[in-house]
């Protein structure tokens, strides 16, 4: 989703606002829709979405980088997630996570070297009878083991890992 075309960024960041910009407490779910439609929040939105809101950029960079939930650069081509919490914690999730940033070329909260994938912690997927849990986009996968990863990861791509 990179290399957006000026044009797409105005228009999603337009359509978002007009959706949003008569609602109270509009900046959360304003950022939410743009980055659904893009992937990401780009740098050159932050100045018309505060000024739709009347908001300062500050504010609306602060909230954006206070969330982790929203990316300022594309994504990767897959992001996967690795439950971290205490049930999938005591079922090997330390240990899936090593095994995943030595398999993926990267560390948690980063992305891969070829853009691929990126790898991302997030605190309960909802299976915690099923731990250790990982999300592959919008996929959830319970009783993940090293062997398991593996297999899900060479799904993806066929011929391209």
């Amino acid at each position: 989703m990179s290399g957006l075309a000026p044009a797409d960024v105005r228009g999603a960041v337009a359509r978002a606002i007009e959706r949003h910009v008569a609602r109270p407490g509009a900046l959360l779910p304003l950022l939410h829709d743009v980055q659904h439609e893009l992937g990401y929040i780009p740098a050159e939105s932050v100045e018309p979405i505060a000024r739709s809101l009347n908001l300062s950029r500050a504010e609306v960079h602060g909230v954006i980088t206070y969330y982790h939930h929203f990316r300022q650069h594309a994504p990767a081509r897959h992001v996967v997630q690795l439950c971290q919490a205490e049930a999938c914690q005591s079922r090997g999730a330390e240990a899936l996570a090593t095994h995943a940033q030595a398999k993926l070329g990267c560390s948690m909260n980063s992305s891969s070297p070829d853009g691929r994938f990126a790898l991302e912690p997030v605190y309960c997927l909802g299976l915690c009878a099923s731990s250790p849990s990982m999300m592959i986009g919008e996929r959830v996968f319970g009783r993940v083991t090293p062997q398991r990863f593996d297999q899900l990861i060479s799904a993806l791509d066929p011929g391209d890992n």
